[in-house]
């Protein structure tokens, strides 16, 4: 009984003293928040202690609602002294640049303290011989959001499973676009390990404890778009050297403000709708297009090269889409309809038109049997997705001269120029579609490299979207003016090859039959004029009726004989 009862009275007692201890353990959890989890630099009087407290506003501290900072934040960096005053990283030239945060926040057992984790990403930080350029550092600590008090130090990661913060960056839409867009128009996956391992930052991990104090505000709703809190993030940023011999770098100033991930998500619906509505006005384009050249002789004047290169550009245009929708889940909807629309315009109308150009440019051997159609047919079937399947390893291997190729792919009406040369074709291409497929083709790359606010995050290239704009302007004008005065029209008669002249002279003693075989009318012969045309095999038509014919045809009504162009 006796031993029962001091049984009782130890697990009571020892239930109290627990009490008791997590109150105290809370309490000094409050007055010294940042002590009790990990040491920071150890000194009399820190910047950033003070510079914390001094921020403070007493009229943050009640109510004490907690705040959720989980989320992603843009901003800016900046040298205190204007420039690094320190000598152990050299590299460290730039004096400010712009920064990206992610955190991710979760409440401990100890109330007011929240656990932090995340990256910090901080661009155009190195100046040196490698083009480094940024830093990414992940980074944990702790939040106290009684004082609105954020404490955070350099976290070198474990090896295994991703923890819940990797988890929540990793499925972050902003996080998640944002690599996209570096993996395909910026940095390859080859360039960004070289880069990583000639960052100076492998140093600065090794030899440096950063140590990050910051306050957190709330925004106003003035400033805040939408229903969902926004905060802004000012602190400092230090760097200890381990062996205690000064400063990696000098101290540097964070401002940040969280993204409205509901911004964010409009742009880039309102990018995939732009996508969308240009793949529609593409298809009625190539509808007008075929409808202009919908006879043999027509679609015998497109360059086949011109219809496969816009074909190739769509196709990866679709797979681009196809890879954006499916890495963001939240917006797989909208980039798959972006993709779908583009799979229909390259598969159906585009493939389709090139077949018909094929089948045109062969008319001598659309009489042969099946089995040599079939096999002609796979040859160009094969050559176009091995260009297709080529392209994409090509790009990938010259990943950093993007730009250049993304020119010489936007270089696709310069297959019909050259056709238009050799063969003297006559108004082979609609001029609405040319004009509206260049203003089309131009929108993706303007908006990509051009608009400053691209839900991508790619820095905008003014110069580089000028010279396109005047590249494919150019080529859609010498097209217009080949329409109007003439394939040939800005080339020197003297360079030019030796044309035949329908209005030739000839032998009016000759036998020759006076009444036109397509009109079925007869040919006044007394005055020579332009009514009259001569064709090598020395046959006579009207001039309207036989241009009109040679726009369907080009060969000879009577004889069947070949006609050069006119």
């Amino acid at each position: 009984m006796v031993n029962s009862e001091g049984f009782l009275w130890r697990r009571r007692f020892g239930f109290v003293g627990w009490i008791v201890f997590w109150l105290w353990f809370v309490f000094l959890g409050l007055l010294q928040p940042v002590v009790g989890l990990r040491p920071l630099r150890e000194r009399a009087q820190s910047w950033g202690d003070e510079w914390l407290f001094i921020r403070k506003d007493e009229n943050d501290l009640g109510p004490f609602s907690m705040w959720n900072i989980t989320g992603t934040y843009r901003g800016s960096w900046k040298f205190l002294d204007s420039t690094n005053s320190s000598s152990k990283f050299p590299d460290l030239k730039k004096s400010n640049g712009d920064s990206v945060i992610e955190l991710f926040s979760r409440p401990t057992k100890i109330n007011g303290v929240h656990y932090v984790q995340g990256v910090i990403i901080f661009h155009d930080v190195f100046n040196n011989e490698h083009n480094v350029g940024g830093a990414q550092i992940r980074v944990e600590g702790v939040y106290i959001w009684p004082f609105r008090q954020l404490r955070m130090v350099t976290n070198s990661g474990k090896v295994g499973e991703l923890s819940q913060e990797e988890e929540y960056i990793l499925s972050n839409p902003y996080h998640l676009l944002g690599v996209f867009s570096s993996q395909v128009f910026q940095d390859s996956p080859r360039d960004k390990i070289w880069r990583r391992k000639n960052s100076p930052i492998y140093e600065m991990e090794k030899h440096c404890n950063i140590e990050i104090a910051a306050q957190i505000t709330r925004l106003s709703s003035a400033q805040s778009d939408g229903d969902r809190d926004h905060f802004h993030i000012e602190g400092l940023m230090e760097s200890p050297a381990t062996d205690d011999e000064g400063e990696c770098f000098s101290p540097l100033l964070l401002n940040a403000t969280s993204v409205n991930i509901e911004v964010y998500y409009n742009k880039a619906v309102n990018y995939t709708l732009m996508v969308t509505f240009i793949s529609f006005l593409q298809v009625l384009l190539l509808i007008r297009q075929m409808e202009h050249g919908n006879t043999q002789s027509g679609a015998a004047k497109v360059s086949i090269l011109m219809i496969g290169q816009q074909a190739i550009m769509d196709a990866y245009l679709c797979l681009l889409h196809l890879t954006a929708g499916i890495l963001v889940e939240s917006l797989f909807n909208a980039f798959a309809t972006a993709a779908f629309f583009k799979f229909v315009v390259f598969s159906i109308f585009e493939m389709r038109y090139l077949l018909a150009i094929w089948k045109a440019s062969r008319p001598m051997n659309s009489g042969e049997g099946w089995e040599t159609m079939r096999r002609e047919l796979s040859v160009l079937y094969s050559r176009f997705y091995g260009i297709l399947l080529g392209g994409i390893l090509f790009m990938y291997e010259f990943h950093n001269y993007l730009r250049l190729i993304l020119l010489l792919m936007y270089s696709f009406w310069v297959p019909q120029i050259i056709t238009n040369i050799i063969r003297d074709s006559r108004k082979p291409l609609h001029p609405h579609y040319i004009l509206g497929m260049t203003v089309t083709r131009l929108a993706i790359p303007l908006y990509i490299f051009g608009c400053p606010y691209n839900f991508m995050r790619i820095e905008p290239d003014k110069t580089w979207c000028i010279c396109l704009s005047i590249f494919i302007g150019l080529q859609a004008s010498i097209l217009l003016l080949q329409h109007y005065l003439g394939s040939r029209c800005f080339i020197p008669r003297q360079i030019l090859p030796e044309k035949y002249c329908y209005y030739r002279r000839f032998d009016k003693d000759a036998n020759h039959v006076t009444d036109c075989v397509i009109c079925m009318t007869s040919i006044d012969l007394t005055h020579r004029s332009n009514d009259c045309m001569v064709t090598p095999c020395d046959h006579l038509f009207h001039s309207g009726c036989l241009q009109r014919w040679m726009d369907i045809k080009m060969e000879c009504p009577t004889c069947r004989g070949p006609l050069p162009p006119a």
